[in-house]
């Protein structure tokens, strides 16, 4: 049954992202948000619950770390039949990658329809990795797990025939494509808001003054006005990497054609001011805009970017109170959660006689509450029967499985006697051919480094030049250590030499790449660029 109201928590390394969303005659309400940055996350979540006054509030989290499989099924197959069809389908997947499926906990969603076929998007968790979710709130009322990938789509007026691209730049980045007005795929991109607030951190010694940087930072286009030095800072530890994102987005967007018209950007990068500009100008052929909530209207005292800061907790919640897609709720009830649906109870507290009293009479038919308590006796009743006799069996078990186990000790034990004595003998000759490994080992190693540093440089300088742009001018190339690497460049333009760091980074031309800030001489910015051969 769907929740009235629901506080969702996205949650994440250094910071837990909030709010508390209500439903009533079909409206949708946003009661409270925030963000809450932390060292230690128990006490955040403490302070999160008390301020939105929600210790009997459901809770909805995201999951950490779902992967998504893809199936096509018979489209005529029954409710039952398609769910065994995509278990069976899963546990081939799992045979062919040598997991267990018993370890992952699974839900999936249909994607669309095409010919006879079904799209089946699958998504599991490790049980482990969901426990530990799950134990991050303990003590709190979880009523709902889901992916974020999935619940992100719910922040959308999707409309008919839709086809968009949903990027929520959060620690990491999820990419949700939408065709069909139906979620058709998730893609995983490793970079993030991680990738620069660390950068960021590493200057500031501040998480939050980190990420208040980012909020306002500004992204000047092909057209924008002259960087100032303290800005031109930060955005070389955040170009990078939105660089790498915008680019898969736009390879993604070429795999489908001309069928994406959509594109929109959510998550901690989308505060930084004219991000949307920004993939607009890479990706001219798509419209680019910032994921704003469809059923949060313009208000006077509070803005629309402060609930775009917490979309991902937004769509979560929308999840706890029956929004989105239905069956993708990883959190399994107890069985104390489901006790009263098996028992069908329908008490009503107001027919309770006066101090709370219970009236048998038993020439009346049973009321409802009579009724129920009846039905608990009997469940009751019931459970100690079952766990009686289990317990009974299991005692015969454990006493015939511990006479085995003695036997099995016993000769395991003259094995063990016999497998002493040979490992004594192995153990001299081990020691000798250690020796003997050792000498071949120092010789291999020798012969590799030589092999290794002869061709490096001029493999370097090929690679090198096949990447420079045109915009760029490399002064001088230095090798001032065995492996290391300093590299002098210089361009009128700023965004070419980042292009040319990350293109080496990306490229592993070179390893462990940093660069200086850039030093600005009339028209023209220099930048040394430093790595260590791969």
């Amino acid at each position: 049954m769907a929740n009235a109201s629901c506080l969702g928590l996205y949650i994440e390394k250094h910071l837990i992202k909030y709010a508390k969303v209500s439903k009533g005659r079909n409206a949708i309400r946003v009661e409270a948000f925030g963000i809450k940055f932390y060292d230690k996350i128990g006490p955040a979540i403490e302070q999160v619950i008390q301020e939105t006054y929600s210790q009997k509030t459901p809770i909805s989290i995201n999951l950490s770390e779902e992967m998504y499989n893809y199936f096509n099924m018979f489209a005529l197959l029954t409710k039952n039949d398609l769910q065994k069809a995509v278990q069976t389908e899963f546990e081939s997947y799992c045979a062919e990658m040598g997991y267990s499926p018993d370890v992952f906990e699974s839900r999936y969603a249909v994607a669309g329809t095409q010919d006879d076929k079904i799209r089946v998007i699958h998504i599991a968790e490790n049980k482990m990795e969901l426990n530990k979710t799950i134990q991050q709130v303990s003590g709190y009322k979880v009523s709902n797990v889901s992916p974020i990938s999935m619940a992100i789509p719910n922040l959308i007026d999707i409309g008919k025939n839709e086809n968009a691209i949903v990027v929520n730049i959060e620690d990491s980045t999820v990419v949700t494509t939408i065709l069909n007005s139906k979620i058709h795929s998730v893609d995983k991109i490793e970079q993030g808001s991680k990738d620069f607030l660390s950068k960021i951190n590493l200057k500031e010694n501040s998480y939050l003054n980190s990420y208040e940087i980012c909020k306002n930072t500004t992204i000047y286009t092909s057209e924008g006005r002259e960087l100032q030095e303290q800005q031109s800072n930060y955005l070389e530890d955040i170009m990078p990497t939105l660089y790498t994102i915008v680019g898969k987005i736009k390879n993604m967007i070429n795999s489908y054609g001309t069928q994406i018209n959509k594109v929109y950007i959510t998550g901690t990068a989308a505060l930084i001011n004219n991000i949307d500009l920004y993939f607009q100008e890479y990706l001219e052929n798509v419209q680019c805009e910032l994921l704003k909530p469809y059923f949060i209207g313009t208000t006077n005292d509070i803005s629309i970017k402060d609930y775009m800061e917490v979309n991902s907790a937004i769509a979560l919640g929308m999840m706890g109170i029956g929004e989105g897609i239905a069956g993708l709720n990883f959190k399994n009830q107890n069985f104390g959660e489901k006790l009263p649906d098996l028992l069908n109870l329908e008490m009503d507290l107001g027919s309770l006689g006066s101090g709370g009293t219970f009236n048998w009479d038993l020439g009346q038919p049973l009321d409802k509450v009579e009724t129920g308590f009846l039905r608990i006796a009997m469940a009751l009743l019931l459970l100690v029967i079952i766990y009686t006799g289990f317990s009974g069996l299991l005692a015969n078990q454990i006493n015939s499985k511990r006479q085995e186990a003695d036997e099995y000790i016993t000769s395991t034990r003259e094995q063990i006697a016999l497998a002493n004595s040979d490992n004594e003998r192995m153990n001299s000759k081990i020691n000798e051919y250690t020796t003997m490994l050792k000498s071949l080992e120092d010789a291999n190693n020798k012969i590799t480094d030589q092999n290794k540093t002869r061709n490096a440089i001029p493999n370097l300088l090929n690679q090198i030049m096949s990447i420079v742009p045109e915009d760029v001018q490399l002064t001088s190339i230095e090798n001032p250590s065995d492996t290391h690497i300093v590299i002098n460049a210089r361009s009128n333009k700023y965004e070419q030499l980042g292009y040319l760091k990350a293109k080496i980074k990306t490229d592993v031309i070179l390893t462990n790449v940093i660069s200086t800030a850039g030093q600005k001489d009339n028209s023209a910015v220099t930048v040394k660029i430093e790595g260590d051969l791969p």
